[in-house]
C-alpha cells in the first residue's frame, strides 16, 4: 500500500490517548533550528564576554613559550609533564567556558520546547531505520523539502549578512594591512562577532517559522482513521458489545436477586399482569413500607408466581400498581405521596388476617 492513500485516508485529528502515548514514547515536535538559534547565542556570549580575554592569555602563554624555548627544561618526563600542565591548563581555561555555555544553550533550547524524559526506546537499534525506501521518503518527501529549504535559506543569510558585513568593513579590512600583527585578532573577532549576532537575528525568524511547522507538521503526522478512532474507543471504553453482554449479565443477576427477595414481602401489588411490586411492611421493623421488589411483563409474572408459591397477599390495583412502579426503586422506602393509599391496603390486610387469611383478587 502507498504511503500517499493511507495519509489522505487519516482525516481525523489525533485524540489525546494517542498524543500521550506519542509523547510519552519520545515522539514529541522538536525544530532544530531553535538549537541552531540556541547555539549561534551562546557563540556570541563566548565572543563578546569570554574569548578575548581567554585566547589572550593564551597567547601571552605560547608567546612565553616559544620566545623562551630554552627556558623549558626537557631533560625528563617530569620536565614534560610541567609542560604539558602548564599549556593544558590554559587551554582548558580557554575551552571550559566554550563548552559550558554551549552546552546550557542546546540543553536549554531542548527543555524549552518539551519537559525532559527518558525514553530508551528512542535510542534502541530498529532494522526499520535502515529501510532504503523510508530513508528515500525521509530525504525526498515533504519533510525533507523543507530541510532543504531550511538549509538554503540559512546558506543565503548567512552569504548575504556576510557580504553586508565585509562591505561596511572594507574599510578596517584595507587598514588591517598597515596594523600591526598583533592587532589582526581583535579585528578578526570583533567582525566575527558581528556575523553571528547578525545570523542569529536574522536566524529568530527561521526559527519561529519552524516552530510552527514542526508543529503543525507533528500534528498532521498524528492524525487518525475513523477506524482507527474506533479500534482506540473499544480499547478505552470496551467493545460495545462486550459491554452490553455484561450489562445483561448484570441486570440477570440483579432480577435474581430481587426474585429472591420475594418471599420477605408481605403483601404484592399488581396491575393485574403488568406491573407487580413486592412491598415489606413490618411494623416492628419501623419506617415506612419497603419496596423489595417490581418488575413488568414477565418478571411481574415470576413475582406473582413465588408470591403464590409462598401465600403472600396479592391485591391488585392498577393505579397504584403503574405509580409505585414508576416512582419508587428497590430496596427504597415509599415516599410519603403513597401513604395513604399503602396504608388502605396494609389496613385491608390486617383485617384479613383477624378474620379469615387469604388471597385478596
Amino acid at each position: 500500500m502507498s504511503e500517499g492513500p493511507d495519509k489522505e485516508s487519516k482525516t481525523e485529528e489525533a485524540t489525546e490517548k494517542k498524543i500521550r502515548d506519542a509523547i510519552e514514547k519520545g515522539n514529541v515536535p522538536f525544530s532544530r533550528e531553535a538549537a541552531t538559534l540556541a547555539s549561534l547565542l551562546g557563540m556570541a556570549v563566548i565572543s563578546s564576554f569570554f574569548l578575548a580575554s581567554s585566547v589572550g592569555q593564551l597567547n601571552l602563554s605560547l608567546a612565553r613559550l616559544i620566545d623562551n624555548a630554552g627556558g623549558w627544561p626537557l631533560a625528563n618526563r617530569g620536565d614534560a609533564v610541567i609542560l604539558l600542565e602548564a599549556i593544558g591548563l590554559d587551554s582548558v581555561r580557554l575551552l571550559l567556558p566554550v563548552v559550558a555555555i554551549l552546552t546550557v544553550a542546546g540543553v536549554m533550547s531542548s527543555f524549552l520546547q518539551n519537559s525532559p524524559r527518558l525514553v530508551l526506546d528512542r535510542i534502541q537499534p530498529k532494522l526499520s531505520r535502515l529501510s532504503i525506501g523510508q530513508g528515500w521518503s525521509r530525504i525526498f518527501g515533504a519533510k525533507g523539502h523543507v530541510e532543504f529549504l531550511k538549509s538554503t535559506v540559512k546558506l543565503l543569510a548567512v552569504c548575504v549578512l556576510g557580504f553586508l558585513l565585509l562591505r561596511a568593513a572594507q574599510h578596517d579590512v584595507l587598514n588591517a594591512m598597515f596594523m600591526e600583527p598583533s592587532a589582526l585578532p581583535s579585528l578578526i573577532l570583533t567582525m566575527g562577532t558581528r556575523l553571528v549576532m547578525a545570523i542569529a537575528v536574522a536566524t529568530i525568524v527561521l526559527v519561529a517559522a519552524d516552530l510552527v511547522w514542526t508543529r503543525l507538521f507533528w500534528a498532521r503526522d498524528l492524525r487518525m482513521t475513523r477506524q482507527e478512532q474506533k479500534d482506540e474507543m473499544k480499547q478505552v471504553e470496551g467493545d460495545p458489545l462486550v459491554k452490553a453482554r455484561l450489562r445483561s449479565l448484570a441486570r440477570d443477576r440483579a432480577r435474581k436477586r430481587m426474585i429472591a427477595e420475594v418471599p420477605k414481602a408481605t403483601f404484592v401489588i399488581t396491575n393485574p399482569t403488568h406491573y407487580a411490586v413486592a412491598l415489606r411492611y413490618v411494623k416492628e421493623e419501623g419506617g415506612a413500607p419497603l419496596v423489595i421488589a417490581k418488575g413488568q411483563d414477565l418478571i411481574a409474572l415470576k413475582i406473582r408466581e413465588v408470591a403464590t408459591a409462598h401465600s403472600i397477599p396479592i391485591i391488585e390495583d392498577k393505579l397504584l400498581a403503574r405509580s409505585l412502579y414508576k416512582a419508587v426503586e428497590v430496596d427504597k422506602m415509599i415516599p410519603p405521596e403513597f401513604y395513604k393509599a399503602v396504608a388502605e391496603v396494609v389496613f385491608f390486610l390486617f383485617q384479613r388476617r383477624a378474620g379469615a387469611p387469604g388471597v385478596a383478587g
